[in-house]
């Protein structure tokens, strides 16, 4: 029953791309239909899975990185309010500055293997989780934080037992929104130089013609995603079962 909606939602989502194929009579260099592209998926599968390991990593490392960093910053921040004049300007110039104007720079830096995508997967997920983990600290319930002032709290004993607690759900919040964009800064560094995963296969298929290849591609990109999310978002739901909100429904 609990995969019953994903999946009537994917076959009505196949269904839309076909009828939208029908109607604008659209060559299969523009748009492939739907089973053009699950053809092209069973005959490529060798190459394109041969992809997959390299764009995985990169998400993960990115996201591993991105979510440590962003992390840090924010306790920085919220312990160390000087701290906070320093940084902000720095998250708010990262997400200023174009991701596609920063990959070249990246790429140049780094050299064209792994890891300037996993830098530009680490930029672009750094933003969401530091923001929304020291939003929620910011916004411990006074109360709280008063009562333990009255009892001589430190400072420290405040931010571990109260205030990162409290900003938990925040945090997973931001950590939710890291994981949806992750792949982006992956592809992105793929498409600008690399020698192998499923933004260059994209790029490699694109230029010759081989629009079927790249949409099986993206359409792997977009499960391998989708299943990145769900797996974080259950992940959550087990570490923050005390919150209500987090509870799995009946429906």
């Amino acid at each position: 029953m609990a995969l019953l909606r994903p999946l009537t939602i994917f076959i009505g989502l196949l269904f839309l791309w076909q009828i939208v194929v029908w109607l604008t009579n659209s060559p299969p260099y523009i748009l492939p239909s739907p089973d053009l592209v699950a053809k092209a998926l069973i005959s490529r599968a060798e190459i394109i899975f041969g992809h997959v390991g390299t764009t995985v990593a990169e998400i993960i490392l990115g996201l591993l990185f991105g979510t440590v960093l962003g992390s840090l910053s924010a306790l920085i921040m919220g312990y160390f309010r000087p701290a906070q004049r320093w940084l902000m300007p720095i998250l708010v110039t990262s997400q200023a500055i174009p991701v596609f104007a920063l990959a070249p720079v990246l790429a140049i830096w780094f050299g064209y293997g792994m890891a300037s995508k996993v830098a530009m997967a680490t930029l672009i997920i750094y933003f969401p989780v530091t923001a929304a983990f020291y939003d929620g600290l910011r916004q411990t319930e006074t109360g709280y934080l008063d009562l333990a002032r009255t009892m001589n709290a430190t400072r420290w004993a405040i931010l571990r037992h109260i205030r990162i607690p409290a900003a938990l759900p925040s945090f997973a919040s931001g950590l939710r929104v890291a994981t949806a964009v992750a792949p982006i800064g992956a592809i992105v560094g793929e498409w600008v130089g690399s020698s192998s995963g499923l933004g260059y296969l994209m790029m490699h298929a694109n230029g010759r013609m081989q629009i079927d290849v790249m949409f099986a591609a993206l359409f792997v990109l977009t499960v391998i995603a989708v299943a990145l999310y769900f797996a974080v978002d259950a992940a959550l739901k087990r570490a923050l079962v005390w919150l209500p909100e987090t509870q799995p429904s009946n429906d």
